[in-house]
């Protein structure tokens, strides 16, 4: 049975279309999916992330562990830095990706993906060593996404904006937002400016409410699960079970910048040291010909299979339809012209740079 996150009859009054998402009820789309994600572009989208997992790591081998479970390197992050890293199974393979906040040199917030909360849990567990405590607080967090340009003039009418993080990737703890203690990052899924919001799970939907009357005068919008789909592949941001998983290396997908080979070690790099060079790589394709590209479709070059689709659909900000791809490494040159076969007809593709959207700062 779904859970319901503390949001779902606020999503309900508001109209959503409610599917089955990673173990709960969630809105795909309030009003209409391509409105969602340009007002996100444009203005600003209101997000209800609390289907995230949160796990809290503690103790003075905190950091030995991050750093045996994770391929990036925490040894040299500062209190108040946000740090994206897959974790792998010995065989290299990604159980996922999260990001990792560092509260102080022994307390660490790791946030994981909503659909492997439970397994990412385990895994963790299974492996942290010394003196250390690991805690699933997912059930006892709020976590809500503000994205888009109008980000901060939303949040000045709320909170007090020298006090919000200000570079990408920081975060600030006991933030005062309408009167709600929270954890505010610069972080998002969208490729756009924005902050992600965390606070008890009884204020959540006080939260929701405060953010949703500050927007009002900047065209706020909630928005559900498609648009942050759409607005994530825009800005090419890899998805676990698309992009990555447990037999795809974080190598083989184009995340080498948070893989430390020079670290002593950590679970995975010895596979992926014997593997060597990644034979593929991940790609964006842009459609040239007429159709919409999914995931998990073959390409061609040549009537040869290269290498599959991860995902794909039209992108409403660009106007055309993309996809993101794992092909062999001899055919990633942008400019490569290639098809995917869709329902037995080849569609013409090209090969194109990631990311497809990048916002101006």
């Amino acid at each position: 049975m779904e859970k319901k996150t503390v949001l779902y009859e606020t999503h309900v009054k508001l109209g959503a279309k409610i599917v089955p998402f990673a173990g709960y009820l969630m809105p795909v789309q309030y009003s209409d999916i391509l409105e969602e994600h340009m007002a996100v572009r444009e203005r600003a989208g209101l997000f209800d992330v609390s289907h995230m997992g949160e796990i809290m790591l503690e103790g003075p081998d905190a950091i030995a562990n991050l750093n045996m479970l994770l391929t990036n390197d925490y040894t040299k992050m500062n209190a108040g830095k946000v740090r994206y890293s897959p974790m792998c199974y010995e065989n290299g393979g990604v159980v996922d990706d999260l990001l990792v906040y560092k509260m102080n040199d022994e307390k660490y917030l790791i946030v994981v993906n909503a659909s492997n909360k439970d397994k990412d849990y385990a895994w963790m567990k299974e492996h942290v060593s010394g003196d250390v405590t690991l805690q699933d607080i997912s059930d006892d967090v709020a976590q809500i996404a503000l994205q888009g340009p109008a980000s901060d003039q939303i949040m000045e009418k709320v909170t007090d904006l020298g006090k919000l993080p200000e570079k990408y990737y920081t975060f600030a703890q006991d933030i005062n937002v309408g009167g709600i203690s929270c954890l505010v990052s610069q972080t998002g899924y969208t490729g756009e400016f924005g902050y992600e919001l965390y606070c008890g799970k009884d204020d959540g939907v006080r939260l929701w409410d405060i953010l949703m009357e500050a927007g009002s005068d900047e065209g706020l919008l909630p928005c559900g699960l498609g648009a942050r789909d759409t607005l994530r592949l825009e800005a090419a941001m890899p998805l676990y079970g698309h992009e990555m998983d447990e037999n795809i290396t974080p190598l083989e997908t184009g995340l080498g910048f948070a893989v430390k080979m020079g670290k002593e070690d950590f679970i995975g790099k010895k596979a992926m040291a014997e593997k060597g060079d990644p034979a593929i790589t991940r790609v964006g394709l842009k459609v040239t010909g007429r159709g919409i590209v999914r995931e998990h479709m073959d390409v061609l070059k040549d009537g040869e299979v290269i290498g599959h689709t991860t995902s794909g659909t039209f992108l409403p900000y660009l106007k055309g339809a993309y996809a993101m791809a794992l092909v062999g490494c001899p055919y990633a040159a942008e400019g490569t012209e290639v098809t995917v076969s869709v329902r037995g007809r080849e569609i013409p593709c090209a090969v194109t740079a990631l990311p497809f959207y990048k916002r101006e700062k």
